[in-house]
C-alpha cells in the first residue's frame, strides 16, 4: 500500500449557528504519506484527536477524502467505482477497539463470523460457510463448539478473538487494528498481540497498528508513524525511533512510558507536555507543535515544516532538527 498526501477535511458549523453562518474546515488529516510492505505492521500513535482513527477509515473509503492517494496492490481505491472498490474490500478488514460492541449481540459467533463470507461468496453451501468459520475459530484460539453462542457469554479477550476472526475469514492482505487492546487487562493485552503476530507470520499479513500504549506499539510495530493535529511529525523504525526520538512531541511521548523499574523510574526526567491540543478548527500557523514545544522560535511560528530524511528510514517534521 502506497498513501500518498492523504487529505481529509470536514464542514463544521459553529455551536448555534444559522444556516448563513460562515462553516469552519476542520483538518482531520492533512498531509499523510508513507508506504506499508506484505508481512509489516505500522504503529500509528498521538494523543487523542490527532487523526488516528480518521486516517484508518479514509483508508478503507468509510469517510469521504478531499484529496491525495491511496493505492492497495496497484489500484487507487479512491478513484474506483462501488463494485471494483467491494472487490478490494475483501482484502482490507477492520478490528475495532471496543470488542463487545463491534459484535452484533443478536447474531450467533457463527454468524457473526461468516457474515462477510456469505456478502462476498453468496455461493458458498453452508456446509462449506461452517466449515471455513471452524477453522478460522480454531486459528485464534475458540473451541469449535461455542459457534452458537452469542458475544455476551464470552469475555472481552474472547470477543476481541471473535473480532478478528471475522477479519481473517476472507483472507485478507492487509488488516487495520484500531485500538484493539485498550479495553483488555494487560494480560489479555499480551495474549491477542501475540496471536496477531502469529497470525501475520502464518498468512502473510500487513497491519496498521494504531494505540496510545507505546510499549505496545513497540511490542508489535516494525515501524511507527506519528500523528499530531492530522499531520506527520516523524516516521522511522521501531528500534530507532525509540532509542531517538528526534520531534519534540515524540520524545514527550515516550518519556510517558512507565519503566518497570522502580529505582530508575523514581530518578528519570520526564518530559510534560503543557497545555491542550489545539482546535483542529483553527489549527496554529507554521509547526503545529509550536504552542506547546518547549524549544519554539520565530520560524516554527512562521513556517510549517516539512518531512524530511534525517538518517537512513527516519524522518522528522521540525525546524530544530533539521
Amino acid at each position: 500500500m502506497r498513501i500518498d498526501d492523504l487529505k481529509v477535511y470536514f464542514n463544521v458549523s459553529p455551536q448555534g449557528a444559522m444556516p448563513w453562518t460562515k462553516h469552519h474546515t476542520l483538518k482531520a488529516i492533512d498531509g499523510v504519506s508513507f508506504e506499508l510492505e506484505g508481512g509489516e505492521t505500522l504503529g500509528i500513535v498521538g494523543e487523542s484527536g490527532c487523526g488516528k482513527s480518521t486516517l484508518a477509515r479514509a483508508i478503507t473509503r468509510m469517510v469521504p477524502v478531499e484529496s491525495g492517494e491511496v493505492v492497495f496492490l496497484g489500484s487507487d481505491l479512491l478513484k474506483l467505482d462501488k463494485q471494483a472498490l467491494r472487490e478490494h474490500r475483501k482484502r482490507i478488514q477492520m478490528v475495532f477497539q471496543d470488542p463487545l460492541a463491534s459484535l452484533n449481540p443478536r447474531m450467533t459467533v457463527g454468524e457473526i463470523i461468516a457474515e462477510p463470507l456469505k456478502t462476498h461468496f453468496p455461493t458458498l453451501s453452508a456446509s462449506e460457510v461452517k466449515e471455513a468459520v471452524r477453522e478460522v475459530m480454531s486459528k485464534v484460539g475458540l473451541l469449535s463448539n461455542l459457534i452458537n453462542r452469542y458475544p455476551h457469554e464470552f469475555s472481552g479477550g474472547q470477543c476481541q478473538r471473535i473480532g478478528i476472526a471475522r477479519a481473517l475469514i476472507l483472507k485478507p492482505k492487509l488488516i487495520i487494528c484500531d485500538e484493539p487492546v485498550s479495553a483488555l487487562d494487560v494480560s489479555i493485552q499480551a495474549q491477542v498481540i501475540n496471536l496477531l503476530k502469529q497470525l501475520q507470520d502464518e498468512m502473510e499479513l500487513a497491519l496498521i497498528f494504531i494505540a496510545h500504549d507505546l510499549s505496545v506499539v513497540k511490542h508489535i510495530s516494525t515501524r511507527i508513524l506519528v500523528l499530531y493535529l492530522g499531520n506527520m511529525v516523524e516516521l522511522a523504525d521501531s528500534a530507532d525511533l525509540y532509542a531517538q526520538p528526534q520531534h519534540p512531541y515524540t520524545q514527550a511521548l515516550i518519556s510517558a512510558v512507565p519503566i518497570p523499574d522502580p529505582e530508575i523510574e523514581k530518578t528519570r526526567e520526564l518530559i510534560l507536555i503543557e497545555g491542550d491540543l489545539p482546535s483542529p478548527t483553527s489549527p496554529p500557523s507554521g509547526c503545529v507543535f509550536h504552542t506547546r514545544c518547549p524549544h519554539v522560535s520565530e520560524r516554527c511560528i512562521n513556517e510549517r515544516p516539512k518531512l524530511r530524511n534525517v538518517n537512513r528510514g527516519h524522518s522528522v517534521a521540525c525546524h530544530l532538527v533539521l
